[in-house]
């Protein structure tokens, strides 16, 4: 990694939440001082992707300092660049602050929110890089994965290592990445195809969304070294049309990685031919589901179909096919670096790695958060969550979606991984965690998702299109008083 010429960068966060917030405004107004102040040569503005820190938008990260600073507006920027870039003075009223009166935390490293997570994997480079900017992500490591893959490994050797590390699929099934990689390769037939699912429909849920604004190039990257793997040469990341931001940046980001010799035709000289194209959703949940996600990319109504055959047998266009959704692809370029032994050795014994969540509901500290698999429900809601606003009763967590369930007070010392979830009455789904305090009524929480999965059905099914629509009047009945 090269070393920064710059005194000071001032890391702003672009994500969707810090952008809807004016957070381009506040990197204009930096952009201004600092030149008034005559630094453009000691200082520099930095947009990066989502930061994590949602509630406490828009945010800014001064470096090497380490300080954060939170909710700022245009008005905040003159004063931190007077005193904190010209004397070393941080400027204690934009700092973080828990609770009225409490002492402000000037170090984002001793922030509790960022202090209990662990940032080694799919978040790794949150805060730190310009997405828009592929010298951003060779800086730290970028596609040192793929050289390895294509100057070193062989395909089998590549779908071996993922096996090893016991990496499952983060879209909510959780199955073996590997394994599917294995028997999509095993197919069949010459032309094969690899899908991104950024498709991502969950009430509550923004984790896919967040790391294609943040970090594409590290989704990208894990896709090429996929399709190495299976031998497909014909890659889609399908994204619904809702994240506009994501969508600009995964397009920068693949015109940069073409450009570089990344993607396209013998890429870095191996003969190895790859190219992605990015395919907009209309925005209907049931295209989440993989086989109905096919349909839409071949253009047509998005419908799920029954299964066998599976993808990685008959697939879009009738082609083997291997889907994975953004944070799978996005921890295949750490597994390649630093080893299926490492990657293992984080999490529990069957569910490897970390695991992205969104933070939402009734919560102090709401946003992005990267854990280990077997961290407790507690350590997420009151460590890194900071616990219930109001000092009120927590009552439950929602997890998994609509077709997830609701995890009681009992289930506090829970911890996160597939099988303690789906023991417990839940699921892992894709990440989303939905927080309820002692005020919510879990049959107003049943009636507004069924609601939601009534309308979203695609109606194909009787026990989806009736049972579903019975279940919602029952409900009514009872929020109704009768």
């Amino acid at each position: 990694m090269k070393s920064r010429k710059f005194r000071h960068e001032i890391f702003i966060c672009a994500g969707t939440g810090c952008v809807a917030n004016h957070a381009f405004d506040v990197a204009e107004a930096f952009k201004q001082e600092i030149k008034k102040a005559g630094l453009t040569k000691e200082a520099r503005v930095i947009l990066t992707g989502c930061q994590g820190f949602c509630e406490r938008s828009p945010l800014a990260i001064v470096q090497p300092d380490g300080i954060f600073y939170q909710r700022l507006q245009r008005e905040a920027v003159a004063e931190i660049v007077s005193r904190h870039l010209l004397k070393a003075e941080p400027v204690t009223k934009y700092l973080y602050v828990f609770r009225p009166g409490d002492k402000p935390v000037p170090k984002l490293k001793d922030i509790d929110f960022f202090k209990y997570q662990d940032l080694m994997i799919v978040l790794r480079n949150r805060g730190r890089l310009d997405p828009e900017n592929i010298d951003e992500y060779i800086r730290y490591e970028g596609y040192l994965a793929l050289k390895k893959v294509l100057s070193s490994m062989r395909s089998i050797e590549v779908i071996d290592e993922i096996k090893a590390s016991g990496l499952r699929g983060r879209g909510g099934a959780g199955f073996y990445t590997g394994r599917k990689w294995e028997l999509c390769r095993r197919a069949g037939g010459k032309v094969k195809y690899l899908i991104c699912n950024g498709d991502e429909g969950d009430p509550g849920a923004f984790m896919d969304r967040s790391v294609l604004e943040a970090d594409p190039h590290s989704v990208i990257e894990g896709m090429i070294i996929g399709a190495y793997a299976i031998g497909a040469h014909h890659g889609f990341i399908y994204v619904r049309r809702e994240y506009p931001l994501a969508v600009k940046r995964v397009k920068i980001a693949l015109v940069q990685a073409e450009k570089r010799g990344f993607l396209g035709g013998n890429i870095l000289g191996s003969g190895f031919d790859f190219t992605i194209e990015v395919v907009q959703g209309a925005g209907a949940f049931v295209c989440g589901e993989e086989t109905a996600l096919m349909q839409a990319i071949e253009g047509k109504v998005g419908r799920p179909r029954t299964r066998p055959p599976y993808p990685v047998e008959k697939g879009l266009w009738g082609k083997p096919t291997n889907i994975n959704n953004v944070e799978t692809w996005a921890n295949v370029p750490a597994i390649i670096r630093n080893g299926a032994k490492w990657f293992a050795r984080i999490g529990t014994a069957r569910s490897k790695g970390t695991k992205i969540f969104s933070l939402v509901g009734k919560i102090n500290n709401t946003g992005l958060v990267e854990v280990p698999m077997g961290t407790t429900l507690r350590r997420v809601i009151y460590d890194i969550g900071g616990g219930i606003p109001g000092n009120k009763e927590f009552k439950a967590v929602q997890t998994g979606g609509p077709s997830g369930g609701c995890l009681p007070k009992e289930q506090l010392d829970l911890p996160i991984d597939y099988e303690s979830l789906t023991r417990a009455g839940s699921m892992m789904g894709s990440g989303g965690m939905i927080v309820m305090d002692e005020d919510t009524c879990m049959v107003d929480v049943a009636l507004y998702f069924l609601k939601f999965t009534l309308e979203e059905s695609c109606g194909k099914c009787p026990p989806c299109r009736l049972g579903t629509k019975q279940m919602v009047r029952i409900l009514q009945r009872i929020v109704a008083g009768k």
